[in-house]
């Protein structure tokens, strides 16, 4: 296999991991918190959808970026509303809320972009970066992206910095989602916090299908997040709610996304089936307990019933 197909397939699969890594960055900040976001998927959908109706009506991408992180902040603050206030099930509602985003974008693509409007969109292409474009292997595949890739690169650095364990931020969350009701002796507002990791969550989770629907595809179709936005909450586990981890498994899961087209087309006789599936094997292994190296925070899931704000 030469050095140009090789670099082909870790850029596909480095393009592939960042709407992936900016999805589970937010998610990991929810999870430590407590809250578990699986309704990611549906967040990613919305804020695709969103983008490109935005950029069709408007001419603009920039401002259809915009519309995809309100519209999914908006259905993040359903979420919010449901699991940290009326403490619902949070899997329950996460289902539902992929189901109802399903549903919407669907009949939203039909009625809004019919006639292929929402097809061939003239969104982000790719901006080289001189000399480090040049770089053998990592030029390409880290400075060749789009200006939004670019930024999703940069916030996914600034909110790893900001929510570490070595910032008060990070420290708070990390509490909360260990011990919600110690925190909430301490005078800490343990809803308003949780309440405000599901929307940074949602946000992202919109700027991820954003990133999918105007700088990777440059259009929008149905369920096209295809479970990007479940492979997102398995990162999280896989990664043992740590950003490097998290890297890691978006990076391995984005390589086995982009050699689902590249092993076919180099003539290497592999099952697609088997490529498909190889992503979804590495979830159940690490929801298994096997890789990650770290267990999940003791409040996941768990609805705080204490009278903090």
């Amino acid at each position: 296999m030469s050095t140009a197909v090789i670099t082909g397939i870790v850029t596909s699969g480095v393009s592939f991991a960042i709407p992936l890594l900016v999805a589970a960055s937010g998610e990991s900040i929810s999870e430590r918190a407590g809250v578990l976001n699986l309704s990611m998927e549906g967040m990613m959908l919305t804020g695709a959808f969103a983008s490109v109706l935005a950029t069709v009506t408007t001419g603009s991408p920039v401002l259809g970026v915009v519309a995809g992180v309100i519209a999914a902040t908006v259905f993040g603050i359903a979420q919010a509303h449901l699991s940290v206030h009326l403490r619902a099930d949070q899997i329950v509602i996460g289902v539902a809320g992929n189901a109802l985003a399903l549903g919407l974008t669907t009949f939203g693509s039909r009625v809004l972009l019919s006639d292929g409007k929402g097809q061939s969109i003239d969104g982000f292409h790719s901006v080289d970066i001189p000399v480090l474009s040049d770089i053998p292997f990592i030029g390409p595949t880290l400075f060749g992206q789009t200006l939004l890739g670019y930024l999703c690169i940069a916030l996914v650095v600034a909110m790893a910095v900001l929510f570490s364990k070595r910032t008060v931020p990070g420290l708070t969350i990390d509490a909360i989602g260990e011990d919600a009701l110690s925190v909430d002796w301490t005078g800490l507002p343990v809803r308003r916090v949780r309440y405000l990791c599901v929307l940074l969550a949602a946000a992202a989770g919109g700027l991820a299908g954003s990133q999918l629907a105007l700088s990777e595809v440059h259009s929008f179709s149905d369920n096209m997040t295809g479970g990007l936005g479940y492979l997102a909450v398995v990162a999280v586990i896989a990664g043992g709610w740590r950003i490097l981890g998290i890297v890691y498994a978006c990076v391995f899961f984005g390589i086995a996304q982009a050699l689902q087209f590249a092993l076919p087309a180099l003539g290497i006789d592999i099952p697609y089936a088997l490529l498909v599936m190889l992503p979804y094997v590495i979830a159940i292994v690490a929801i298994s307990g096997f890789i990650g190296g770290r267990s999940a925070p003791s409040c996941l899931t768990i609805p705080y019933t204490g009278n903090s704000r």
